[in-house]
């Protein structure tokens, strides 16, 4: 029984490679079975002896059961002697092979360009949304080449690689599918500049941290219900962002200026925000907070995480006290769109490659002025506007966005 070689074909080369060199046949192989080692150099042992050409291949191995899909290019007088060999193969490995062998003077591979990257986020993704997904990117005339998992905890992300079609097209149907299964999508366009150096400017009260700190202050001040209906009001855009710190900011006169140390202690970072920033300094991005918040408290945060840039306003002290008034110019929506621009400048980075993470209405410039702006546990009219959405409370799931695997920064960690 031939198994690893099909030497019993060797005598036939000879006059194989007489027969027309531009007759060829391509040939498509599938393998599929338990995994175990050995089962590719086997299978491509077997196909050595054959005057073949790879022309495509994928393998994956998904919970200890593998498929490895071959294209392959040989003569047509071969196509029969591989195809019994495969069937030998198949026996010995304990696996399934399928191949089919046509006729085709064509045997190279289109390149595909303009391809898109589309990230699904779910913590429990049903076949339903996929389907959506799905459909939306045939009804548009994409075509979906390739499918795979970057995440499994703490949500589930699948990324799409697809052809075809225009970003534009797919963004607002994809977002209504979103809305409607439940899931986060994002889109963004591949090619070497999605690997680039980025610059990723976040904000800081409810993304990069769990509270307010305006309302942990109105708390200490005993005017906490007041400013935090000010505050909702801010974020849902119904009041002007400058007007509404200003009002909130006078409710915190008299208070010591020891209230901001104590504040400190009481903020906790979101969860998966130490992953996140510790990633990108690793790839060698640049991480930057703006803030409607006051920098006194977010200092000590920022050299914590080692982040190098921040933009945040500040509040009046005389004799120890709070005047109830701001100094310096304020940090609101189109500040936080200024400190992008400049933070990018500063580092030579184009718009089209930086990052804006935000929730609130006051960052809406800045997602829009971003090249993917990223709504993150955010109001309605801010999720409406961003490019993409996380809707789980975990601010490292933005690297999935990235296209940065859970095992990748696993891998990271451990280094």
């Amino acid at each position: 029984m031939r198994v690893f070689s099909p030497v019993i074909h060797a005598n036939l080369l000879p006059e194989m490679i007489n027969q027309d060199r531009n007759e060829q046949f391509t040939g498509l192989i599938l393998l599929s079975g338990v995994d175990k080692p050995g089962i590719t150099e086997t299978l491509f042992q077997t196909l050595s002896p054959f005057a073949v050409s790879i022309l495509d291949i994928e393998q994956v191995v998904i919970r200890g059961r593998v498929i490895l899909t071959c294209l392959i290019s040989c003569a047509p007088a071969h196509a029969e002697a591989i195809e019994a060999d495969l069937e030998e193969c198949a026996t010995a490995l304990g696996v399934d092979i399928a191949s089919v062998f046509e006729d085709s003077a064509a045997t190279d591979i289109a390149v595909k360009k303009s391809l898109l990257h589309v990230v699904v986020l779910a913590r429990e993704l049903k076949p339903s949304a996929i389907n959506a997904v799905a459909s939306v990117i045939a009804y548009n005339g994409g075509n979906i080449e390739r499918i795979h998992r970057t995440a499994i905890y703490p949500v589930t992300a699948i990324e799409f690689t697809v052809s075809g079609v225009e970003q534009g097209k797919l963004r607002s149907e994809l977002a209504r599918v979103g809305n409607e299964n439940s899931i986060d999508i994002a889109i963004s366009p591949g090619g070497l500049m999605r690997w680039a150096k980025k610059l990723i400017v976040m904000d800081v009260d409810s993304t990069l941290i769990q509270q307010e700190v305006i309302e942990l202050l109105g708390a200490k001040a005993g005017k906490g219900p007041e400013i935090a209906a000010i505050t909702e009001s801010a974020m849902r855009g119904e009041l002007d962002f400058a007007e509404s710190l200003r009002a909130r900011v006078s409710l915190l006169v008299g208070l010591s200026e020891s209230v901001l140390t104590e504040v400190q202690s009481e903020i906790t970072l979101t969860p998966g925000a130490r992953t996140l920033i510790r990633t990108l300094h690793k790839l060698g991005h640049h991480v930057a907070l703006v803030s409607g918040g006051f920098e006194p408290v977010i200092s000590p945060i920022m050299k914590e995480l080692g982040i190098a840039h921040m933009r945040a306003n500040n509040l009046e002290i005389v004799s120890g006290k709070l005047t109830g008034n701001l100094v310096g110019p304020i940090i609101d929506r189109a500040g936080k769109a200024e400190a992008l621009r400049d933070f990018a400048a500063l580092h030579s980075i184009e718009l089209a490659q930086t990052i804006a993470i935000g929730d609130g209405a006051n960052d809406l410039d800045m997602i829009a002025l971003a090249g993917m702006g990223i709504a993150f546990n955010a109001k309605p009219a801010v999720k409406a506007a961003a490019d993409s959405s996380v809707s789980a409370p975990y601010l490292d799931s933005v690297l999935y966005l990235l296209g940065i695997s859970r095992e990748e920064v696993e891998e990271s960690d451990s280094l």
